[in-house]
């Protein structure tokens, strides 16, 4: 048993120097990833540095018995906070890099990662159990049989790795092939994916919005609005494709077997562009039943998906839940989240490593701050008067010339909003006066410096965010007019 504790001792000692020196190497990519797990900018930094000096210390404590039982509480505590961060992410849907090995290995969390600080605590816990002043063999009275047994066990150890490793490679060849496959194609089909006019991938509508809803056509000639799509008791998983498009035919036969994988848990769906007769051309028969048309790509410019192939996850209740997916390998990364995600909580939401969201900061799902403050008509305005019914909240400026284009929409809207429509409170900064002349019969706020607004997610003017009759954000912060009415289904 003296024995036993030591090679625990030194197997957690190895595992936590790992971490620590590959994050050491990499201590950007270690910040960025205390950010992903919803650190604020300024602490992530902290973090980011800290962490691999705590780790590295917690290595060196594990050495020695005098230290080790404090090593082994302080190496628990550390892989308790990251299981729970990753608990927390999971069960929103977001899958951030864990970089748990910084330089040396990192993959974004899910149910292996999350396995494996649940493998790591079990020494640690047993080290903690044995009490201060049974920790085990020293290191300096290890003898000859002890050293070959915990030679044996490393050489074990070592294999697991070499074939985990060999495993590693061998998905990256598989990944490699199919790129290799659509190259094939493209050439074959004679080359260039027309995209002049795409723009960003990531210009898609913020999470929370609603779909817009467009008629288009399936391929018996039959009509159906996109929205119903997503109202048949399932979320949907929408691919744009178009028949002029080389690597969505290759991709074709991996949307067949996702759609079985997902089948009964998410609808997939094609939406494409050009005639009928193109579209069977090039993807065959044994596809078109969940492909639907629109021949001028309005739906897909709608939604922001102008790059083929590109995916959009829809959820039960027509809100958009992922942002654009484009490219193979994007589309790939969202359906393995979709594939590992609990898809009946009410916050499921996807995100992309690199999405172009970045002014996002805000507890999607999460309830808003409690706070009261007096509109410019003497109201006074708490976090309970936006419980019992959507509301959207915008954060304005009188001086904002983007703003001042947008107020004769948002002053029509107000005044002819319905009992169905959200409620409507507007944010912002200044003088009265100017306030009072939009004329709007919505609370209008003077929140002095945006001290209050920051908090509710304001990111420049107008942006605007969606509260759900809880009182939790509904929405991403949608920045432009287009994306704001997107909130609550306003075709601009």
């Amino acid at each position: 048993m003296e024995l036993g504790l030591l090679i625990l001792r030194l197997f957690l000692a190895a595992v936590f120097g790992l971490a620590g020196a590959g994050k050491l190497a990499d201590l950007d990519g270690s910040r960025k990833a205390a950010a992903g797990f919803g650190l604020p900018a300024s602490f992530a930094g902290i973090v980011g540095v800290a962490l691999p000096l705590f780790e590295i210390a917690i290595a060196a404590s594990l050495l020695f018995t005098v230290s080790s039982w404090f090593g082994a509480i302080a190496a628990a505590t550390l892989l308790l906070v990251f299981v729970t961060g990753m608990i927390y992410q999971m069960a929103k849907g977001n899958a951030p890099d864990c970089h748990c090995f910084g330089q040396i290995h990192s993959e974004p969390v899910g149910v292996s990662s999350l396995i494996r600080n649940l493998i790591f605590l079990v020494p640690a816990v047993v080290i903690i159990f044995k009490g201060q002043n049974a920790q085990g063999m020293s290191i300096a009275s290890v003898d000859r049989e002890s050293v070959q047994l915990m030679l044996i066990l490393l050489a074990v150890l070592l294999l697991g790795i070499a074939i985990d490793f060999l495993r590693r490679i061998s998905s990256k060849q598989d990944a490699i092939v199919r790129r290799i496959d659509i190259l094939e194609v493209v050439a074959k089909d004679g080359g260039q994916v027309e995209r002049q006019h795409a723009g960003s991938p990531h210009d898609g509508l913020p999470i929370g919005a609603t779909l817009p809803d467009f008629e288009i056509e399936d391929i018996y000639g039959k009509f159906r609005t996109t929205l119903s799509l997503a109202g048949e008791g399932v979320p949907v998983l929408m691919f744009f494709v178009s028949p002029t498009c080389s690597p969505c035919k290759a991709l074709v036969p991996r949307i067949q077997e996702w759609g079985l994988e997902l089948s009964g848990r998410v609808k997939v769906v094609l939406i494409s562009s050009g005639t009928i007769e193109e579209n069977i051309q090039k993807f065959g028969d044994q596809i078109t039943r969940a492909l639907f048309v629109g021949k001028e790509r309005e739906f897909a410019d709608a939604v922001n998906a102008k790059w083929t192939p590109s995916a959009l996850y829809v959820d039960v209740n027509g809100k958009v839940a992922s942002h654009i997916a484009a490219g193979d390998a994007a589309i790939i990364e969202l359906v393995e989240k979709i594939l590992a995600a609990d898809l009946a909580d009410e916050f499921t939401y996807f995100t992309g490593n690199h999405d172009g969201h970045d002014h996002n900061h805000i507890d999607l799902g999460g309830r808003i701050p409690e706070f009261a403050i007096d509109a410019i008509d003497g109201r006074t305005i708490s976090s309970n008067d936006l419980v019992g019914k959507q509301t959207l909240v915008t954060f304005w400026s009188t001086t904002c010339p983007h703003c001042e284009k947008m107020a004769p929409e948002l002053k029509e809207w107000d005044r002819s909003r319905g009992v169905n429509d959200p409620n409507l409170v507007v944010f912002s900064d200044g003088e009265v006066e100017p306030h009072v002349k939009m004329g709007l019969k919505a609370p209008i706020v003077l929140d002095k410096g945006n001290k209050l607004s920051e908090k509710l997610g304001m990111f420049g003017t107008p942006s605007a965010v969606l509260i759900d009759e809880k009182g939790r954000f509904a929405s991403e912060i949608a920045v432009g007019a287009q994306h704001i009415w997107s909130l609550i289904g306003k075709r601009k």
